[in-house]
């Protein structure tokens, strides 16, 4: 996306960006919470278990309502199937390092930080059949800022008591 393109979007899609921030921090807060009283693994277990009922009563609405158009949709590439893997590995990694001395902050901070380079990275080399797109100085000085923000957060941002 140009910055041209990014400055015209709807203002719906950063309210939607902003409150999928919010609830992910939720998530996490959750799952730490599950894992603290159980253990990360349990608390990936919980997660996904719940995942899955929501998805079922999903589809199996939404099916109601595309019975009427059934048009064969094309196969997904072989490596979105691993997105579980991924998910699973985000779940049991976040509820262990919120419950360590990083918090929720700076475990979030420190994801942030992880997608950003990443993405940078997929950008960069065109993973995942997106364009390749050579990083320019404003995205590696957001990555700059992103890091310094989360070492922050990290190294003075514990409240005293």
């Amino acid at each position: 996306m140009t910055i041209e393109a990014a400055r015209n979007s709807h203002p719906i899609y950063f309210i939607g960006a902003f409150a999928t921030g919010g609830l992910l921090t939720f998530m996490v807060h959750l799952n730490g919470e599950l894992a603290r009283y159980g253990n990360p693994l349990f608390s990936s277990w919980t997660a996904h278990g719940t995942g899955i009922i929501a998805a079922v009563i999903l589809l199996l609405v939404l099916r109601r309502r595309r019975a009427a158009t059934a048009e064969k949709a094309p196969s997904a590439p072989w490596w979105a199937y691993f997105g579980g893997v991924s998910g699973a590995a985000t779940v049991i990694l976040t509820s262990t390092a919120v419950n360590s001395p990083l918090g929720l902050s700076g475990t979030l901070a420190l994801g942030l930080a992880g997608q950003v380079a990443f993405s940078l990275a997929a950008d960069s080399w065109g993973l995942f059949g997106l364009q390749k797109r050579r990083p320019d100085m404003q995205d590696i000085a957001a990555l700059g800022l992103v890091v310094t923000g989360g070492a922050l957060i990290i190294l003075f941002g514990r409240g005293g008591a």
